[in-house]
This record gives C-alpha cells, sequence and structure tokens, in this order.
C-alpha cells in the first residue's frame, strides 16, 4: 500500500498536473497557490512560472528545508486551504483524540477527551484546576478555547494562528455558541506574542510546537506570557529521545521526518527531553513534568486515513489543491513514524515561579 501512494504522491508532484488541478494554465506555488493564468502574460513571465513549478517540486521530492519566512507562509496557506476539509469531516477540534480503550470510535468524543484528561494529568485534579485567563497558542479554528471557558466559568480566553481562515471561523463559531465575549481569535505569531508579560494563568498549546522554527524562542514566549504561580501546557509531536551515546537520529528517521516536514510545513524536530531542558535552563519555573501518551493517540492516524478514504473527504481534498493532498499522504508517514517508535506524542507541564515576597493571584 505504501508503495502504491507513493506512486500517487509522484503523480501528484508533476507540474502538470498541478497545473491541471488549479482549473487554469498558469504557475504553481505551494505558498500562494495558482498565479496568472498563461494568456496575457509576457514570455519570460511564463518562464519564470515554468521554473517556479520545477524548483518548488524539485525541493519537495528531496524533501528540502525551508526558510523560516517560507514555512510561516505555508503554514498559513496549508491551514487556510485545509482547515475546512477538517471541520467538515471531524468537527472543530483540530487535533489527536484520547484512546482509551483503543476501539472506541466516537472520534470527535475522543478529541474531547483528550483536552480534558491532559488537563486533568496537568493539574492533577479538577478541582485544582481554575484558570481566568487562557491563551491558545496555536489555536486552529478554536475548539480548545471554547471548551475550556465553557469548562470553567468565568474564565476568558484568547487564540492564535497564522491562518487567518481559522481566526475568522473562530470567530464565527464563538458568536454561533454565544462565547464571543469568553473566546476570542487573531492572527499573530506564536514567537512574537502580542501580549503583556505575565498576561495569563494557562498558557495551553496542544499541537503547535512542531510548527516552531525556533523552539528556545517559543519556550521563553510561552514562559514570558504566563504568570507567576500559572501553568504551561505543551503537548506536540516530537522525535523519540537518544539513546545515551547517541548524537543524531539515524540517517533513515531523519529522511522520514524530512518528508513529513515538507507535508506539513514543520522545521527540524526536537525531543520532549530537550523540551524539558529550554525549560529547565530559563531558570523561571517549577514542578516540570513529562509523558509520552503515543500509545494513548495510536489509534488516530488509522481512524483519519480511514475517514480519508470515503467520497466527501476525497472531494474537499481535491478542493484543497496539491498541499492538501501532500498532507493527506503525510498522514500514512506519520502513522509509519508512530508504530517505528521515532514519533512521540509528548506532554510537558509547569509553573512559573513566584514572585519573592509576593503571591500571583489571578491574571487579568
Amino acid at each position: 500500500m505504501m508503495h502504491h501512494c507513493r506512486r500517487i504522491a509522484a503523480a501528484l508532484a508533476s507540474p502538470s498536473l498541478l497545473i491541471f488541478l488549479g482549473g487554469n494554465v498558469g504557475a504553481f506555488s505551494p505558498l500562494s497557490g495558482f498565479s496568472i493564468p498563461a494568456r496575457g502574460r509576457s514570455s519570460s513571465s511564463a518562464i519564470f512560472g515554468v521554473r517556479t513549478v520545477a524548483r518548488r517540486v524539485r525541493d519537495s521530492v528531496l524533501s528540502r528545508e525551508r526558510s523560516d519566512e517560507d514555512l510561516k507562509s505555508g503554514i498559513a496557506f496549508f491551514y487556510d486551504r485545509s482547515s475546512k476539509v477538517w471541520e467538515d469531516v471531524w468537527g472543530e477540534h483540530m487535533h489527536h483524540g484520547y484512546y482509551i480503550p483503543e476501539n472506541r470510535t466516537d472520534h470527535t468524543q475522543a478529541q474531547i477527551d483528550l483536552i480534558d484528561e491532559v488537563l486533568k494529568w496537568s493539574y492533577g485534579s479538577e478541582s485544582d484546576a481554575s484558570p481566568k485567563r487562557v491563551v491558545d497558542v496555536g489555536c486552529g479554528i478554536g475548539g480548545s478555547s471554547r471548551h475550556i471557558v465553557n469548562k470553567y466559568p468565568g474564565s476568558k480566553a484568547n487564540g492564535l494562528t497564522l491562518s487567518p481562515y481559522q481566526a475568522g471561523r473562530g470567530n464565527e463559531l464563538a458568536k454561533e455558541q454565544g462565547l464571543e465575549d469568553r473566546a476570542s481569535f487573531q492572527v499573530a505569531d506564536a514567537l512574537n506574542m502580542p501580549f503583556d508579560d505575565s498576561s495569563f494563568d494557562l498558557v495551553w498549546s496542544l499541537e503547535s510546537g512542531e510548527h516552531m522554527p525556533n523552539k528556545p524562542k517559543f519556550v521563553g514566549e510561552l514562559v514570558r506570557v504566563v504568570a507567576p504561580g500559572g501553568r504551561i501546557i505543551l503537548v506536540t509531536w516530537c522525535h523519540r529521545d537518544l539513546e545515551k551515546g547517541e548524537t543524531s537520529l539515524s540517517k533513515k528517521e531523519e529522511k522520514l521526518l524530512a518528508k513529513i516536514n515538507r507535508a506539513y510545513y514543520l522545521p527540524r524536530w526536537c525531543s520532549v527531553g530537550d523540551y524539558v531542558a529550554l525549560l529547565e535552563k530559563e531558570g523561571t519555573v517549577e514542578n516540570i513534568r513529562r509523558e509520552d501518551w503515543s500509545y494513548i493517540i495510536a489509534p488516530f492516524w488509522k481512524a483519519v486515513i480511514k475517514s480519508s478514504l470515503n467520497l466527501r473527504s476525497m472531494v474537499g481534498v481535491m478542493k484543497g489543491g496539491f498541499s492538501t493532498f501532500r498532507g493527506a499522504y503525510a498522514m500514512l508517514l506519520m502513522l509509519r513514524g508512530f508504530d517505528a517508535g521515532l514519533i512521540k506524542f509528548g506532554l510537558i507541564t509547569c509553573i512559573k515561579k513566584e514572585a519573592e515576597g509576593g503571591s500571583s493571584g489571578d491574571a487579568n
């Protein structure tokens, strides 16, 4: 099956098919869609367009790393195009599900349960959790934010995403659910959050850390915006921790991750241990805990792949364009990575230290 999928992916990567899928004759860019139609363009523009196509396809085939700026614009483009497809099939929660027992079939509830179980794991018990100001870093279309403010009376959430579509859709759903005064979403960069220091008592990042090209800066921003006494919860895809004596992953492992990176606009990966080291280096957090929930979310990718085979999903992927096609193919690579123990679903939580001689109170 994997060999067959590789041949399909190769066909999808051909310039002629990319141009056909765009609905007109033009130059394709994974970051900006289809350019000016060939009719009316100068010959030099046409040549430039063909070269752009060739370069994009070459870089994709070779799984070359993108620049930080390409990653940023690519993430926005990818989620602008694919978020509606996901919502139509899977609903408003754009993350893994909690599969205990592992044979559960209500995937929407599994996604909601993942949020609740992560909160329970982090805080220790329901009674210990009472966040008032929440920031959802990499919020998707805001499913986690809306669930959290519904769960904790009096709380408010701000969500950040690079995707204008996601921010707009998140605000639409908040209004539809009567939560527009408690949950709001905006386009912003998680590496430069538009908030003052110590603004939130819960900093929540569910499956967005993998998109951050500068992990030290990302962790620094999480620590900066959390208030003393407040909690950081970081749930993210990571590669396995290196074994004693290892200095890097194997070439085979790096090659698999590079292919996934091209599909999902990801930078180089890190391990859960790397995140813990970065938090320790900050020096202002304590009670750092980590956990590997790879076994808990294991059935998720198989369920997503199965759902992608129905007619509704296929039509949505077709409409989403090449980047959505490539993302669908990469699901098989993610499944392979999890099965091999290379990819881990890591949980990390910690508390920001109280200021000496004072208490944090609520972050308002």
